[in-house]
């Protein structure tokens, strides 16, 4: 059967989106007998609202009795004290969503909730199922009635299945597991703990932390799952390590119980590092502001430029305008100022305001521009919608020359994992070479970070991450009728 019509990621009628890759989702659990697990999971929520801005929810168990409530909106928007108040429990998982499959609708927030033989089951995810269209015909076959169009409900409908054939939670979840291809990092939450779960490539982000002076290792105690190390940040707990790729760890009373249901074969999304997870994030033992100044750094070193000043595009391009000033020995500048209160919620532009400009979220400072040679440097171009755009705008403003840099690649293919990229034909770098792009966004000078120094700037196993994105070199098979949906399969991107 082929999959619903809103099944594949959905592009909006009027072009709004931003000339970015936009979001993936976050996760978080808290096992702490002894807390407010909903206020805990609330926080985290907020810490991770970066990953997903379209609906927010939170289950917790009380004593095996689950309680729920998801909705549309931010996180502060969805939850409230009263509603906090009423989400009581030992443990809670918690997931803010933007949607990459399935559209935007309340019946597709998340937790996904179903009722097992062994009691009900909560389910938050990140990342994207790729074989999600098969195995929702499996499931069809067996007369399920699919309440929602997302891969979230055919993970949670696949375990609850094999919990009712006899299974207990962890061989439940690795008999789900087994059966899906792509990219998945799971919090379950069962009335006798939570699990943690993270497939074979580790493509998404996953990491445990504990509260309190000392380490439980791995004894009873009291543990946080996140998508981020920020999301442990905000409710003070203490990192200790990433959930491993193709690994399923069971939280309960008893302490940590690890197992390896898959061979891993490692492929962090490399995206994650360049620009989704917060700069403040742990990744490898040091913050991604460290990372992404290392990439400007290498940038400078690659691709010089004769100008007076190296300025940010806010907020993502600030640490590689950062790396490259100090590299190049060129004062840094912030020329355009971001107003940060302008989200999803925000009314829409008209034709005629969108045409006007992009003043709504960046406004240039005209005494730092006047008469100067600007280098802009941005972490990527999508679809070159918005930075031909700021170009405009910065030579209203009197710069005489606007050099670009950008600190990743050019972004050739669309993401199938959990990141919705657009189709390919939307990405300006699948169709165009980079003299071409610098045309059309009349920029002086337009240079990409090299595949090879932005890998060596992780200073990890370059062959452990994925970076399909740039190259189109997909660690998971795509099945035909998913890969038609983004891809431009007879026609062949321009190499830069």
């Amino acid at each position: 059967m082929p999959l619903p019509s809103d099944f594949s990621p959905q592009t909006p009628a009027v072009d709004v989106r931003p000339d970015k890759p936009e979001e993936a989702c976050g996760v978080f659990a808290v096992f702490s007998p002894k807390d407010d697990v909903a206020t805990l999971t609330y926080f985290g929520l907020y810490a991770l609202q970066h990953r997903g801005q379209e609906s927010a929810g939170i289950a917790t168990f009380d004593h095996g009795s689950i309680n729920v409530h998801k909705d549309m909106g931010l996180v502060s928007q969805v939850f409230d004290e009263d509603v906090l108040q009423n989400l009581t429990g030992q443990w809670a998982i918690g997931h803010t969503r933007y949607s990459t499959t399935g559209s935007s609708r309340v019946a597709n927030a998340q937790p996904a909730i179903l009722s097992t033989r062994l009691g009900d089951m909560a389910l938050a995810h990140n990342g994207n199922v790729v074989n999600a269209g098969k195995l929702r015909e499996k499931l069809l076959k067996r007369e399920h009635t699919l309440l929602t169009t997302t891969d979230t409900e055919v993970l949670a409908l696949l375990m609850a299945d094999a919990v009712n054939d006899g299974k207990d939670w962890i061989a439940a979840a690795i008999d789900a597991c087994q059966q899906c291809e792509g990219a998945f990092s799971l919090t379950v939450a069962t009335p006798e703990g939570i699990l943690a779960i993270r497939d074979p490539n580790g493509i998404r982000p996953l990491v445990m932390g504990y509260f309190g002076d000392e380490h439980p290792h791995d004894g009873a105690g009291q543990y946080v799952v996140s998508s981020e190390t920020c999301g442990l940040d905000i409710v003070n707990a203490h990192y200790f390590r990433d959930v491993q790729p193709g690994e399923l760890v069971w939280i309960s009373e008893s302490g940590l119980k690890s197992v390896q249901w898959a061979e891993p074969e490692r492929r962090l999304c490399i995206f994650e590092m360049v620009y989704f997870a917060r700069p403040d994030s742990i990744y490898h033992g040091e913050s991604l502001y460290s990372y992404r100044k290392r990439l400007g750094n290498i940038l400078a070193e690659e691709s010089p430029a004769d100008v007076d000043l190296i300025m940010p595009v806010p907020d993502s391009g600030i640490p590689a305008a950062i790396g490259f000033a100090e590299t190049s020995g060129i004062p840094y500048a912030e020329g355009l100022i971001k107003n940060r209160y302008v989200g999803r919620t925000f009314i829409q532009p008209t034709q005629m305001m969108r045409e006007a400009g992009i003043r709504i979220k960046l406004n240039p400072l005209r005494d730092v521009l006047q008469g100067k040679r600007i280098l802009l440097v941005d972490d990527s171009i999508v679809r070159g919608t918005t930075s031909g755009k700021i170009v405009k705008a910065l030579r209203d403003a009197g710069a005489t020359e606007v050099h670009m840099r950008i600190s990743s690649p050019p972004v050739t293919h669309p993401c199938f994992y959990g990141i919705d990229t657009d189709s390919q034909d939307q990405l300006i770098a699948a169709t165009k070479s980079v003299k071409e792009i610098e045309a059309k966004i009349t920029v002086d000078s337009l240079a990409y970070l090299s595949w090879q120094g932005m890998l060596n700037a992780t200073q990890q196993d370059t062959g452990t991450f994925c970076s399909a994105c740039f190259t189109g070199d997909y660690p998971v098979a795509i099945p035909e009728m998913f890969k038609r949906s983004k891809l431009m399969l007879e026609k062949t991107p321009i190499e830069a």
